[in-house]
């Protein structure tokens, strides 16, 4: 459940891919805390819903901006109509991403280089169009989305593995030279999170939903609970964080002796 709070009253955030999933569920988060949104998507619809809901149940503003994130000039229009309407930008959200996933013999180039332009060149342009405003004010905060891909690997995704990896080091670097401008960038890689378009993914793949004994929570998560860690990104209680990537895998797989 959603807290009625002031903790970002008065700031601006940007959330790519935020008409679904835990794009969505962050931004109805920073909204619900006082934070004017803006969500970016190619789906017009799903785009233009998202934010009449989170506009509705938090009285806050939520403009909707039809965008590609993979498209250069369309990044610096998501940009530039979100200061020309608010004037600032105090937090990125670089959410947008994904893949079709396939074994590694075939993996075409023209595959690998849609996984790299959606999951790292995208987060690139928003961050670098981003930033300039950030450093004009002295602050800001970028949290990047990664994957546990990006971390541990997965067998049928050498592409988005790759990609996602990519991105935590983008955040690493990122963090390392613009820390002194007062940016704090930070990264958040989901394990298996059971969105809705993820579950549909899921039963086309022929996903055992039910198979989640690797899990020391034994159940998937829910994009909330993504999304709690990125506000915490977000706000004053991280102040201090900043080049890190946090696992939200709902905890570690290991070997060693069965459950008692």
């Amino acid at each position: 459940m959603l807290e009625a709070e002031a903790e970002f009253a008065g700031r601006v955030a940007i959330v790519t891919g935020g008409a679904t999933g835990i794009g969505y569920a962050t931004a109805r988060q920073l909204a619900a805390r006082g934070a004017d949104v803006v969500i970016a998507s190619r789906t017009v619809e799903e785009l233009a819903q998202a934010a009449k809901q989170i506009t509705e149940e938090t009285g806050r503003r939520c403009l909707a901006m039809p965008t590609d994130v993979k498209e250069e000039e369309q990044v610096i229009r998501l940009v530039a109509r979100t200061m020309a309407a608010f004037g600032s930008i105090d937090i990125l959200v670089n959410n947008a991403g994904g893949t079709r996933m396939g074994p590694l013999t075939g993996i075409t180039t023209r595959a690998w280089d849609a996984s790299f332009n959606l999951n790292v060149r995208s987060a690139y342009f928003c961050t670098r169009e981003v930033g300039r405003h950030m450093m004009a004010q002295g602050s800001g905060a970028i949290v990047n989305i990664s994957s546990g891909a990006g971390i541990s690997g997965v067998k049928g995704g050498a592409h988005y593995s790759s990609s996602k990896a990519a991105l935590q080091m983008f955040t690493t670097v990122t963090a390392a030279e613009w820390g002194p401008h007062g940016i704090r960038v930070n990264c958040v890689a989901p394990g298996l999170i059971a969105s809705a378009r993820a579950i549909a993914a899921w039963k086309v793949a022929g996903v055992d939903l039910a198979m989640t004994d690797s899990i020391p929570l034994r159940r998937a998560g829910a994009p909330d609970e993504v999304a709690n860690v990125i506000v915490f990104l977000c706000s004053g209680a991280s102040s201090y964080v900043s080049g890190q990537t946090l696992y939200v895998n709902g905890g570690p797989s290991i070997g060693g002796i069965p459950d008692q």
